[in-house]
């Protein structure tokens, strides 16, 4: 299958005064795909998705959106795009039907063409039968499903939602989710959110900025490419003391679990796994058990922003 990029971020940075908030970011997000863009507070994030909107200009670099240069095409690259800020812009004295009429006139659509859109986004965001109620007598829920139905009127090659489900109780968030997974099929999504089991519900990928610099760019499914497996839990029927453990070669930390069984943390590199294996055997320990701890997304996150780096 052929792959259509719908955004391409090369080289882009912001200054504010001698602040560099965004350094050198570089990414392409493909048709189809739901990418989650992870930051700790003050990292860039805000400040990248903002130029990618084209509410902020890049001090440098170049941003595309569906193949329209943000800066040279303005309007036909943000005619691609649809965005749901932190706080949906509702006006909440309006119906929701007022409301999306309202929002696609400011988009131009054609008058003819408003009725057939508007339902057709109510219909994918679950608002068919909510469209004569105010605004403000709405859910908190059924609120986020019309902040997304205003970003998606115009049928946007790129939807940009930032904190989607923030708020919402366990069903609204199963519900937006599913959602999100929806427009993923047809759009490209980049989806903020500080939420890491979100990110592994929903997302393809993920991208995280640190200090203003990606620090992981990465499918999901491969979130620990790359990253060699120091933590090893392993158990003996005749387990050696602690002492005994400890002085063999490559060992940097030993907890021991139970009576057969120990956590090892291992230098980086090191061939202390041959030597736990031939001690055992010579030794008579009964090794019976080797299972190395494999990571997780919020393990990545935590190890990235606390500055290690990773290969992108």
């Amino acid at each position: 299958m052929n792959s259509e990029t719908l955004i391409s971020i090369n080289g882009v940075y912001r200054y504010y005064g001698n602040y560099c908030a965004v350094n050198n970011v570089s990414f392409t997000v493909e048709r189809g795909e739901v990418l989650g863009f992870l930051g700790l507070n003050g990292a860039g994030k805000s400040t990248t998705m903002q130029i990618i909107s084209g509410v902020l200009s890049a001090s440098s670099g170049a941003v595309s959106i569906a193949g329209f240069d943000i800066m040279d095409a303005p309007r036909q690259a943000k005619s691609q795009l649809g965005f749901l800020p932190e706080q949906p812009p509702l006006y909440h004295d309006l119906t929701v039907d007022e409301y999306l009429d309202y929002a696609a006139r400011l988009r131009g659509i054609r008058r003819t063409n408003i009725r057939t859109v508007i339902e057709k986004s109510k219909q994918r965001c679950g608002l068919e039968t909510v469209g004569q109620r105010l605004i403000n007598n709405l859910s908190k829920g059924y609120q986020q499903r019309v902040g997304i139905a205003q970003a998606i009127l115009h049928a946007p090659a790129v939807i940009i939602l930032d904190e989607p489900t923030n708020g919402l109780d366990p069903v609204q968030i199963k519900e937006i989710r599913e959602l999100i997974k929806e427009l993923g099929r047809d759009h490209s999504v980049i989806l903020s959110t500080h939420i890491l089991p979100e990110v592994q519900t929903i997302c393809d990928r993920v991208l995280i900025i640190h200090e203003g610099q990606l620090v992981l760019d990465r499918q999901l499914e491969n979130i620990n490419e790359g990253k060699q497996n120091n933590i090893i839990n392993i158990a003996f029927r005749q387990a050696p003391s602690l002492d005994t453990l400890n002085i063999i070669e490559g060992i940097k930390h030993i907890d021991q679990i139970s009576d057969q069984q120990f956590r090892f943390e291992l230098h980086p590199g090191s061939a202390a796994i041959d030597h736990i294996v031939r001690n055992s055997a010579a030794s008579g320990w009964g090794l019976f058990e080797i299972i190395p701890e494999t990571g997780s997304l919020e393990e990545t996150f935590m190890r990235l922003t606390s500055g290690e780096k990773e290969n992108l």
